[in-house]
């Protein structure tokens, strides 16, 4: 295709509406299998009916209406055949080639738009309109044309089958339309994406789907660049590799070395015979042995057998490290390594007693019944030495620790594997720990169990139901070996913050010890005890370059760090010691003594102050304890305030969930109905809209748990009284007034005792639960004892109740009115 000249003035005019030939007659339609005709452009069009009635047709100077054919159609016998836009066109010349095709060179002039078909024998007729182009000039339509002609210049550099001088020609034109149809016509566009652009009307718009249009077959290209290079140099790098290959075997065949892969498969074989493997195991690893000796090693099987013959033999079958177990040493590595937590060390030697007992009364190292391990799960909050505890276990024990930690596992696969059969795949995170622990009985930590997430990949949690099934586990089949492991000999441990996420099939198969949180003379023993030697360590300190006074301890515990375990103290235990470091390798001599004199100059200033004086200075504000949803305690504050309305409403605010709503109601509901036993007058709360807030609004806050400190909150509101500001408590709240048992006891006390409460309200039923409370902290704190609603308002406001005195009489109800 081609230009009618450099600046198009002929064409223009031949364009324009009124001008060129008329168009009341029909006109001969040449129709286009392949091509696309746009005005004012010159082309050479084939085609292929070989009349002698075309040939008449195809006279020089004739005008023709040049339509394309639509898709799948090749003869023309309705409107529907064709488009409908096409171009008015000027016959200059035509040739028939021997084989009776004609090459006819024709001028487009002008679009036009096909109105019918009038006859298509002996070819077609049609009658037709011209269908101007809106030709629009500006700024747009010359930036848009600059922006066209870069495109198209860079697709004639990538694309060989156009040649360089197109682009000095699309350079000539002045008139943006003029510049669109060249570029269109001489691109190689598909037939579809021309068509579209011949049926555009405005300049503008034909201007912005070229820009498209060539942009995408510039995507188009690079891309099919790129591919081609990468298959080239991954072509010469296979041939590369395999000549190498062919002279390596040479030099070995000289040397006589023999045969790579048969050197491979023996030495396979050797190492597979010393394994202690079950016979179905022993039966399909040596398939796979027979199946790498036949693969060649150029083969892509040959390396995911290899690989998986690896594992094999990688995995400690049948290799135990159980030994002699002596109870008054794994007591004293237990009590070496973690303070207090006697429920649990009393625990893990009951354990280590009944497996002495197995050994001396039926012989061997272990039985082979089910269930001889037991599936331990750690609670508690963070730092408070749950992981830890597992690897002073396997000391005790003697044997190897593993440990693979479940936070944000959510594919199955990471615990049972992939399929062999698939790229890169490998056993799951249980088999792999099992493999770098070398036994097959280690203490095996699974970390963070209630992390636990699932996906469309499956269900972690599922997987893990054989996994800690002692009945079961002797069979475990990870889906990449494809065989049985036996892992019933494995001492299983589970660590968590809460049990709550849990699902309970995989809680049942578990032995849950809680951990709580430590007071703070215990961690300042601790500290002294295990983390001070630890730190001074860490930081290249030797024992006698630093000392911290116990005073200094004491007040980072309460005035630094607010947690129920060490791991904060701990840290901030190294900012000093890292200060101590620094003064001497500065030259200062030691030893260093570090006194509460010196803290602000280590740590900085306060970090933690008591805020319950602060709050509870005015009425409405009530101290409430809590448990987080990391295992530990903390203590929270109520707010409740109250505004005139004319509709009596409950607001509440600080993300609540709803089991804490309904609370709140129940609180409230209680108070309305008895106000005036308490000494409220009624107008007090008539009328009101009643305002609950639990700051740290951007905290979820949730349970019935903050019954009565809401309506502690509510009835100091309501009497105008201040709350004791040394007052903590917890209890859920009926209507009836009554306050039932809550959970979290020790974690809650602790949390108490740590914010300096003196004294602490829990529901009755609870006094069971104050055996586990350490005798420091029950010295310390007052706990009192409450049944009721009138208990918790006395202790904290003060105020006694009046019995009530109304009686209400409910009829009897005879036989037949009670069917």
């Amino acid at each position: 295709m081609g230009i009618l000249n450099g600046d198009g003035r002929r064409a223009r005019r031949e364009s324009e509406p009124g001008t060129g030939p008329s168009l009341a007659e029909p006109l001969p339609v040449l129709p286009l299998t392949d091509a696309v005709i746009f005005p004012e452009t010159l082309a050479t069009i084939h085609l292929s009916d070989s009349s002698e009635m075309l040939a008449d047709v195809l006279e020089p100077g004739r005008h023709v209406a040049l339509l394309a054919l639509r898709e799948g159609k090749r003869l023309v016998r309705s409107n529907e055949d064709v488009y409908q836009i096409g171009a008015l066109a000027r016959i200059h010349a035509a040739m028939r080639q021997p084989d009776g095709v004609f090459h006819v060179a024709v001028q487009g002039l002008s679009r036009i738009r096909l109105i019918e078909i009038v006859t298509w024998d002996p070819f077609v007729l049609a009658r037709v309109e011209r269908a101007p182009e809106i030709e629009e000039g500006g700024l747009e339509a010359e930036g848009l044309a600059r922006a066209v002609n870069d495109l198209f210049a860079h697709l004639v550099a990538m694309d060989t089958d156009l040649p360089d001088e197109l682009v000095g020609a699309s350079h000539m034109f002045r008139r943006p339309l003029q510049l669109a149809n060249f570029i269109a016509s001489v691109s190689s566009l598909p037939k579809t994406r021309r068509q579209e652009l011949l049926e555009i009307d405005s300049t503008v718009a034909k201007l912005h789907r070229l820009i498209d249009i060539l942009q995408h077959e510039l995507a188009v290209r690079e891309l099919s660049h790129k591919i081609r290079d990468q298959t080239k140099v991954q072509i010469e790098r296979a041939q590369r590799e395999h000549i190498l290959r062919q002279h390596m075997e040479s030099i070995q065949k000289e040397l006589g070395e023999g045969e790579p892969d048969e050197n491979e498969a023996r030495e396979l074989r050797e190492r597979i015979e010393m394994l202690e493997l079950p016979d179905d195991v022993r039966k399909e690893v040596e398939r796979e042995l027979a199946r790498l000796s036949r693969t060649p090693s150029a083969s892509p099987e040959h390396g995911m057998v290899r690989t998986y013959l690896d594992w094999i033999v990688k995995l400690p079958w049948g290799k135990w490290t159980g030994k002699a177990i002596e109870l008054d040493l794994a007591r004293e590595i237990l009590d070496q390594d973690h303070y207090n937590l006697d429920t649990v060390k009393t625990r893990i030697v009951e354990h280590l007693a009944v497996k002495r007992l197995r050994q001396e009364r039926y012989g061997g190292i272990e039985t082979n019944s089910p269930g001889t391990e037991p599936i331990l799960c750690f609670v508690g909050p963070p730092g408070v030495g749950k992981t830890s505890l597992g690897q002073s276990i396997a000391r005790a024990l003697r044997r190897e620790f593993a440990r693979v930690s479940l936070g944000g596992t959510h594919d199955e696969a990471e615990i049972r594997g992939h399929r062999k059969t698939y790229i890169a795949s490998m056993p799951g995170r249980i088999i792999q720990a099992i493999s770098r622990a070398g036994a097959a009985d280690p203490v095996f930590m699974l970390d963070e169990i209630d992390k636990l997430g699932s996906g469309y990949q499956g269900d972690p949690a599922a997987a893990l139901l054989e996994v800690l099934d002692p009945a079961q586990n002797n069979t475990f089949v990870d889906h990449y070996l494809g065989v049985p492991f036996d892992l019933s000999r494995v001492m299983f441990i589970c660590t968590a913050n809460t049990i709550d996420p849990i699902p309970r099939a995989l809680l049942d198969r578990m032995e849950v010890l809680e951990l709580a949180g430590y007071t703070d003379a215990e961690k300042v023993f601790i500290a002294e005890r295990f983390l001070i030697p630890r730190q001074l360590s860490a930081n290249g300190l030797r024992k006698d370059e630093a000392t911290l006074d116990p005073d200094l301890i004491r007040r980072v515990v309460r005035e630094y760090t607010r947690e129920a375990g060490v791991r904060n103290l701990e840290r901030q235990i190294g900012a000093v010691m890292r200060k101590v470091a620094l003064r001497i390798g500065h030259g200062e001599k030691g030893p260093i003594h570090v006194g509460e004199e010196h803290l602000e100059e280590y740590l900085g200033p306060q970090r933690f102050y008591s805020e319950i004086a602060e709050r509870l200075d005015r009425p409405g504000v009530a101290t409430g304890l809590a448990w987080t949803s990391s295992g530990g305690g903390d203590i929270l504050f109520v707010e409740a305030t109250m505004m005139p309305s004319d509709e009596e409403r409950l607001v509440l605010t600080g993300m609540l969930g709803d089991v804490m709503r309904e609370s709140a109601q129940a609180a409230l509901s209680y108070l309305r109905t008895s106000a005036s036993r308490f000494g409220i007058p009624d107008h007090v709360l008539a009328h009101k809209v009643v305002h609950i807030h639990v700051p740290v609004g951007a905290v979820p806050k949730d349970g019935p748990s903050a019954g009565v400190t809401i309506l502690t909150a509510l009835a100091s509101m309501a009497l105008g009284k201040p709350v004791r500001h040394d007052v903590g408590m917890t209890g859920e709240i009926t209507l009836r007034g009554k306050v039932l048992p809550i959970g979290g006891v020790k974690e809650k006390i602790l949390a108490a005792h740590r914010a300096g409460l003196r004294t602490i309200a829990l529901p009755r039923r609870n006094e069971r639960a104050l055996d586990d409370v350490a005798d420091e902290v029950r010295r310390a704190c007052e706990i009192v004892l409450i049944d009721s609603a009138e208990d918790i308002l006395h202790l904290a406001l003060g105020v006694t109740a009046e019995r009530s005195t109304t009686i209400v009489e409910v009829p009897e109800l005879s036989p037949q009115s009670m069917h």
